[in-house]
């Protein structure tokens, strides 16, 4: 035998390993063309094609004709289903044989009447397990059933991943037979590739890597891929290498599998019931073959379609949940945005989903589970703490462009004081494959080395399904614990246990998550949420009206409780791309649909609140005005009249009440504030004047001049104009439809009326208004009506827009006579403050943020505050408020925004602090006007009012029918501190309250027990931005 070189050249030896377990060079003689064995074709081949999403017992009923590999089978969207006849050879005996099935679509092998595994080459699952060793009386014949559906891992995009689908795109199975698979092979190749991977990873310089390098080398040398007697020697010298261990001081990793499925984004709704299937199951195989493998698997909604679709996969799941393998983890019934719904919707996000995973595996969450969403609202902390929730994961804060967030362990505390525990994987993905390259990343990037050892490793295909695989597990068995790399920590049976609550006093603590990354700057952030543009913005993110019943009202004796059904249907749209709009126009459509459904079953239960209110009182039908906020108002509405004709009237109605509406026949009361005034002037302007405000608009309809009239204060800064439509070029780098790039501004181009086009609208009286028309483009156009309404201290903006653009951004510019360094902005239970300019990178990667329903700008003594009802992108620089309102993306969505949309946005100067001058009830009352119900009865005759809270610093936010409520007695009211400011209240209620008492956000009492009730009154404390929930148990019914 020949002596071996003395010395060894890197890059030679390196690739020359490489070659020896390439899967393309070489096969022929190397270790990798040695994987499989002996094969033979299936025995017999057929196939059904349909449109449907047909059940299995369906399915094989059906009729299957013969087919091929290499058959084309389509278009997108539909389903292939193969029976496939199987024959193993007598020579087999003893030996491990797969099926080995290849196509571009996704496959379910179903066998014996259940599923058994996921097919899916792009998630490198492409053989299935007849048996790990053929016996002498196993059966050698059998059929199986592959489901394959016409789309990939992730959808059937036309040219990229996130371009539209292709509805014409065909598929086809490549390869369909029986395999001996040789395991010795496959645990010599692993072994090798992770050799390869620490002499890349650790360099030339590391001695632990020439380490490595000599000994995969020496494998090499003793392994003949033709000669398996050769093996046991070179799995020897592997085996001696991974068995040195490393320090005590290693950075531990803990690795869980994990698979995030998007619940809808490039593939509808429907298809996502599949890929859960497709990608539990496979799981289900993974932990039975390793009592070790942790699975952590989130959203309720997803485990809801398994438990109605899939039952004994859902009751396999249960049965490794209850060994500690199959570890449900979240809280949520989706992973929502985390920018765009309300706070009662985050609450009820985690109602609904800790409730199902109590109901389905006998305990709730301990962490808030959400590593892929577009934003963190700052109440986020609060809201997991009353849900039982203590810590936090997350991964997209690693997508930030300019900045990187400098932690990824440590404290985050929320809007009103509350902290949990927040760490985001290093290794910056959520679908790790267990590689020595992401192994040693997780800790080179690991920013809180010296204060944190630990950081979570979450493996398995993701976005699209897919999840952990055989390899990615036997690869982080084998680096457990080995010189020179981390130690991989896993079987300890919990998620919180192994992956989060690990020297906490150690942590370090982080007062808040800068804006910078409660709003990504790499993901869509701009207005208009296009698709559900159509939808009164109520039924998408703000509260009180989304509840399927009107809040201010109690729930009648004999009244249905409000289904689960619309309440969970709204938080799947939800979802962060669906409710942001970032999915394919196939889910836009079908959310759309799910909204229609929404609002018919609350249409359906305010007539019946409406009816109950009126039960028992005889005459004609009447109309009952209804006030879903805790405060009086006194408003203009437009009241209907028989033969479809309206009136205004101006109606007083109290406080989560209702009141009668004025008979047509009545004469006006005397106006309590002066009417509205409207002048056109000579040269084609407009000035509207209520007596608070007075606006001037040019003949183009800009807003020239915006007067507080008592103090003569101008808002409007000297010589700009507000109400300016200015169009954006938008174009980003590649993520059409998430982001928002800089470099946009530079692209401003202001949109020029035309004089002449503002003609008067309503003359005067209780209203006044003003209407123009605006050519945005060739293709797009814009109307608005400006109304001034009598005693309202805002000028709203009613704009409807045909929009047909492609990358274009529209956004409305409001220039301001105000100056101060920082903006605020609401978001759910509260509000924030974000700098007006750019002098770190911090400031200006925040040039386009989100908010709520307001933004204010304020100096000492006046401010402007800018209102809408719908949109969630905005902006102050300097002195310019502006509120982003349609976007054009065509990826993933080419219809996205197109057509037609209604918005309103209003302006509100004021006197001293937006607290004190009323912004935040002036926001609230655009968002929720008056509602005048078709009473099946006459309207009782007096008003009435539910309850009135006592500081204008405590809103009452939602009132609903507790989820545990005997007879429908018990009441949930949430109220939470909108100033910023420590504040005494009172509560009142005109209802019969026999017990209140406070609860957490899963409406589990207070173990301090009732609060002392006193003349239907409670006094409740608020600390800044505190949300509190209260049980009120009404008193029975007489008789």
């Amino acid at each position: 035998m020949a002596a071996a070189p003395a010395l060894k050249h890197w890059r030679t030896t390196l690739e020359r390993v490489e070659k020896f377990v390439s899967p393309l060079y070489f096969t022929d003689c190397n270790l990798r063309g040695r994987l499989f064995g002996d094969s033979c074709p299936v025995a017999e081949l057929s196939s059904f094609l349909t449109p449907e999403r047909l059940p299995y017992q369906e399915a094989v009923q059906q009729d299957f004709r013969p087919a091929q590999v290499g058959d084309s089978f389509g278009p997108t969207w539909w389903t292939c289903w193969f029976r496939v006849e199987l024959t193993i050879p007598e020579a087999w005996v003893g030996q491990e044989v797969h099926l080995r099935w290849e196509s571009d679509g996704e496959g379910l092998v179903w066998r014996d009447g259940e599923p058994v595994q996921g097919l899916t080459k792009e998630g490198e699952k492409t053989s299935y397990i007849l048996t790990d060793k053929l016996g002498e009386k196993d059966p050698r014949s059998l059929t199986l059933y592959v489901e394959v559906a016409c789309n990939g891992l992730l959808g059937a995009g036309k040219g990229s991943m996130i371009a539209a689908p292709d509805p014409e795109k065909m598929f086809q199975v490549s390869r369909a037979e029986l395999a001996v698979f040789h395991r010795d092979v496959y645990k010599l190749l692993v072994d090798l590739e992770l050799l390869l991977g620490i002499a890349k990873g650790l360099g030339e310089d590391n001695q632990r890597s020439f380490q490595a390098l000599y000994t995969a080398n020496q494998m090499v040398n003793v392994c003949d891929p033709a000669q398996p007697e050769t093996f046991p020697v070179a799995q020897a010298l592997a085996s001696k290498f991974f068995g040195q261990r490393g320090g005590e001081s290693q950075h531990t990793i803990h690795a869980m599998g994990h698979c995030h499925i998007d619940t809808a984004w490039l593939w509808p709704f429907k298809e996502t019931v599949r890929k859960c299937a497709r990608s539990w199951v496979t799981v289900v195989q993974l932990m039975e073959r390793n009592p070790e493998f942790i699975f952590a698997c989130s959203q309720a909604q997803q485990l809801e379609w398994v438990r109605s679709h899939y039952p004994g996969l859902h009751a396999r799941l249960q049965e490794f949940a209850c060994r500690g393998q199959f570890v449900p983890v979240g809280g949520t019934w989706v992973e929502m945005d985390g920018n765009l719904p309300s706070g009662e919707s985050m609450v009820r996000q985690f109602l609904q989903g800790q409730n199902f995973f109590r109901q389905e595996f006998g305990k709730m969450c301990s962490e808030f589970w959400l590593p892929d969403t577009f934003g963190y609202s700052a109440q986020l902390p609060q809201i997991m703490r009353s849900c039982g929730i203590k810590r936090f994961l997350t991964q997209k804060l690693s997508w930030n462009l300019v900045n990187s967030f400098p932690h990824h362990t440590f404290f985050w505390e929320g809007l009103d004081g509350s902290q949990v525990l927040a760490h985001f994987p290093p290794g910056d993905s959520y679908g790790m494959q267990g590689s020595v390259e992401e192994v040693l990343k997780t800790v080179a990037k690991n920013r809180d080395k010296g204060r944190t050892n630990h950081s979570a490793f979450l493996f398995g295909f993701g976005d699209g399904g897919g999840g952990p695989t055989q390899t990615m597990v036997d690869r982080l068995k084998r680096l457990c614990n080995t010189d020179g790399l981390p130690r991989s920590r896993r079987g300890t049976g919990s998620v919180s246990g192994s992956c989060m609550t690990w020297s906490c006093s150690a942590a370090w603590p982080w007062p808040a998550v800068p804006s910078s990354s409660t709003q990504l700057p790499c993901c869509r952030i701009s207005g208009g949420q296009p698709v559900f543009c159509p939808l009164p913005p109520a039924n998408l993110t703000h509260t009180p009206l989304w509840l399927p019943q009107p809040p201010g009202l109690p729930h009648p004796p004999g009244l249905p409780s409000p289904a689960l059904g619309p309440c969970r249907l709204l938080l799947l749209t939800q979802f962060h791309d669906v409710v942001t709009g970032s999915c394919i126009q196939l889910v836009a459509e079908e959310a759309m649909c799910h909204y229609e459904d929404i609002r018919s079953h609350g249409n359906t239960l305010l007539s019946a609140a409406a009816a109950a209110l009126c039960a028992g009182e005889p005459g004609p039908e009447g109309l009952l005005i209804v006030n879903t906020l805790p405060w009086k108002r006194t408003e203009v509405l437009a009241l209907p009249r028989p033969g479809g004709a309206h009136c205004l009237a101006l109606v007083t109605v109290p406080g989560m009440g209702y009141a009668p509406a004025p008979a047509p026949t009545s004469p006006q009361p005397l106006l309590p504030q002066q009417p509205v005034f409207v002048v056109q002037e000579t040269d084609g302007s407009v000035t509207l004047d209520n007596g608070i405000l007075r606006v001037r608009l040019d003949p183009t309809g800009r807003l020239t001049s915006l007067v507080l009239v008592a103090s003569g204060r101008e808002a409007i800064a000297e010589g700009a104009a507000g109400n300016q439509f200015v169009l954006f070029d938008d174009v980003p780098l590649y993520w059409d439809a998430w982001d928002v790039m800089d470099y946009h501004l530079e692209t401003r181009k202001p949109v020029l009326g035309q004089a002449g086009t503002l003609a008067v609208g309503t003359e005067g009286g209780v209203r006044g208004s003003a209407w123009f028309l605006l050519q945005i483009s060739p293709n797009s156009r814009l109307s608005q009506e400006v109304v001034l309404d009598v005693g309202c201290p805002y000028v709203r903006f009613h704009t409807e827009v045909h929009w047909h653009e492609a990358h274009k951004f529209l956004k409305v510019e409001f220039p301001a006579r105000v100056r101060s360094p920082q903006a605020t902005y609401e978001v759910q239970f509260g509000h924030l403050q974000r700098p007006t300019h750019y002098n770190t990178s911090w400031d200006w990667a925040r040039f386009e943020v989100w908010a709520h329903r307001w933004m204010d700008l304020s100096e000492h003594g006046f401010g402007l505050a800018l209102l809408n009802d719908c949109k969630y992108g905005a902006s102050v620089r300097g002195n310019v408020l502006s509120l982003s309102l349609l976007r054009a993306p065509k990826s993933p969505d080419a219809t996205v925004d197109m057509g037609r949309h209604e918005f309103t946005y209003a302006l509100m100067p004021h006197k001293g602090s937006f607290q004190d001058a009323g912004v935040i009830p002036a926001a609230y009352s655009l968002n929720f006007p008056l509602l005048a119900l078709p009473a099946p009865g006459p309207a009782p005759a007096a008003a009435w009012s539910a309850f009135s809270v006592s500081s204008p610093a405590v809103v009452l936010e939602t009132v609903k029918q507790a989820e545990t409520s005997p007879q429908g007695r018990t009441l949930l009211l949430r109220l939470y501190e909108a100033h910023g400011s420590h504040s005494d209240c009172w509560l009142h209620t005109s209802l019969p309250v026999q017990e209140a008492v406070l609860c957490d956000f899963l409406e589990r009492r207070d173990p301090a027990g009732p609060l002392l009730l006193r003349d239907n009154r409670l006094k409740l404390a608020f600390t800044p931005f505190q949300v509190q929930s209260l049980l009120l148990v009404l008193q029975p019914p007489p008789n």
